[in-house]
């Protein structure tokens, strides 16, 4: 299931990506950003009422607080940066250079969650790096 999730994931992201790039034309970035930002919180909030997932909201730690907040950042971040890189360059370059998130996160995860970095993983990351290249050249 979590295959099929992934690759959901990876349909969406694409779909955002062409529909991001025609939509913000003539739109300032951040203000972009801040479109799609309330769409996504609506959205998730939705989801969490549909599953009635709304008193699980108490039993949240300090701890995950904290880091779900750093990752909320991270996110703002990542899309600010996004939303103005793709209003300035053409997508097929901007949106490559983006999935280079794969190689720093496999990377990350290594040296903080102490996942295994095997030979595969280091191949991977090696042609995701040289393809990306290749694309935006």
């Amino acid at each position: 299931m979590w295959f099929l999730l992934a690759l959901g994931s990876a349909i969406f992201a694409a779909l955002t990506s062409i529909l991001a790039k025609i939509g913000i034309e003539g739109v300032g970035s951040n203000l972009a950003t801040a479109i799609r930002t309330m769409v996504v919180v609506i959205m998730a909030w939705g989801m969490v009422f549909i599953t009635h997932q709304q008193a699980g909201i108490k039993d949240i730690s300090q701890k995950c607080w904290i880091f779900l907040i750093l990752s909320g950042l991270a996110t703002g971040a990542s899309w600010l940066c996004y939303y103005k890189a793709l209003q300035m360059g053409d997508a097929s370059k901007v949106v490559p250079i983006d999935k280079l998130s794969v190689v720093i996160t496999l990377i990350l995860a290594f040296v903080f969650l102490h996942e295994e970095f095997t030979f595969k993983s280091v191949i991977g990351c090696i042609l995701i790096g040289a393809g990306t290249l290749l694309m935006v050249l």
